[in-house]
């Protein structure tokens, strides 16, 4: 009898399976700990900051290195609920978590996710509305805002114009959270809709504004992302929508429209071998708004399609370095491309600490010129409707 217990014991989860329901911050907590307090050895869970009315902002981070950063580890985060009464999201989450920590070790491909992946997972930005929601659905609810009545997804820093609007402690937690981090990618689950839509929401002449659309340096990147997203989803790649809401062809779109993907790392060093921080690595004719810059490792990391590129290797005071690299069509599962830069100082250089915050909260695109060969309409463009993974 003793023995039939010890293996009834054991056949069963850690964590008890997370039922099809929503979840209130009382049962979301008790989820997380659990989850935390079963899994150690590849989750952590921390809290970024409090809400308006004082709830707790859970991230969970999974990996194999769950409590800090590991050279060659990109960090990628998910967050969820934003806009309180766009309910799904966070728990889809949840259930990723759960799916993501009972499959470690049995299912090759999950297995592999953690240990080549830091993931952060952000269930519920808006605590505080997904309380006040009493019949969640596909339409506006009183809990949208925060505990304040402000819209969060409103509520940062903009690159195209000035957005003077109090921030809110929920913005001000994730904007110091990501100072704490060099995450590569995200996502932002909202509601409302079924649709993978990609940046920029907002634009300029300069971004393709004039042609109803605004693209990022990167947009083929962010057309790869979003089709392999939304053709997961059959549902998602019909265009089926809420009712009374538009149409989405094949299931993506431009956020400006709106109202398996490669990629390189490595490290920079001078040429003792010590890693160099602050350094822009970009490609060449690539220039992004916040262009990305290594961190204390001198680490960098760069979304990219299989092909050639030359890269534009930017250390400050110093002449840029030029390098060409070619992304292969093939690369082991969730691996980039690893390349490591030794770049020519032409001088000693002096002493540069990582630069906090990293971009400034001032409009970068103020100054551009009214239109940019780069966005010009092709074919591809007048067929379909064009389209961050970012739910709006």
């Amino acid at each position: 009898m003793d023995f039939a217990c010890l293996w009834l014991g054991l056949l069963l989860p850690l964590v008890a399976a997370l039922d099809f329901s929503y979840h209130h911050q009382e049962e979301m907590e008790e989820f997380l700990k659990n989850v935390a307090q079963n899994y150690t050895s590849i989750t952590h869970l921390h809290s970024i900051g409090k809400s308006v009315k004082g709830r707790n902002l859970w991230v969970l981070v999974v990996g194999r290195s769950p409590k800090e950063h590991r050279i060659g580890i990109p960090e990628f985060k998910y967050v969820a609920n934003m806009h309180g009464d766009e309910t799904v999201g966070r728990e889809l989450l949840l259930h990723l978590i759960e799916y993501l920590v009972t499959n470690d070790g049995k299912d090759p491909e999950i297995t592999n996710l953690i240990n080549s992946t830091r993931i952060h997972i952000m269930p519920s930005m808006n605590p505080d509305g997904f309380e006040a929601v009493k019949k969640p659905d596909c339409f506006y609810t009183n809990g949208r805002e925060n505990g304040n009545s402000y819209d969060l997804n409103r509520n940062f820093p903009d690159a195209f114009e000035v957005n003077d609007v109090a921030r809110q402690p929920e913005t001000v937690a994730v904007m110091e959270w990501l100072k704490t981090e060099t995450f590569v990618l995200s996502a932002n689950l909202h509601g409302g809709a079924l649709v993978a839509s990609f940046p920029f929401d907002n634009g300029v002449p300069a971004t393709g504004s004039l042609h109803s659309r605004s693209l990022t340096p990167d947009d083929d990147v962010f057309q790869h992302l979003a089709n392999t997203y939304a053709s997961r989803n059959l549902n998602m790649k019909k265009g089926d929508q809420c009712k009374n809401k538009m149409d989405f062809p094949n299931g993506i779109t431009n956020g400006y429209s709106w109202y398996p993907l490669k990629g390189l790392k490595g490290q920079v060093f001078d040429h003792k071998g010590t890693p160099l921080p602050n350094v822009i690595v970009e490609v060449q004719d690539r220039k992004h708004i916040c262009p990305y810059k290594t961190n204390k490792f001198g680490e960098y990391y760069l979304l990219l399609l299989p092909g050639s590129y030359t890269l534009n290797v930017t250390v400050p005071g110093h002449t840029p370095h030029l390098t060409k690299v070619t992304v292969p069509k093939k690369s082991q599962d969730f691996s980039a491309l690893k390349m490591d830069i030794s770049f020519p100082l032409s001088r000693q250089l002096e002493s540069v600490t990582v630069s906090s915050p990293p971009c400034p909260k001032t409009p970068l695109y103020s100054n551009l010129p009214s239109h940019s060969a780069a966005t010009k309409p092709g074919l591809f463009l007048f067929l379909v409707t064009l389209f961050h993974i970012l739910f709006k």
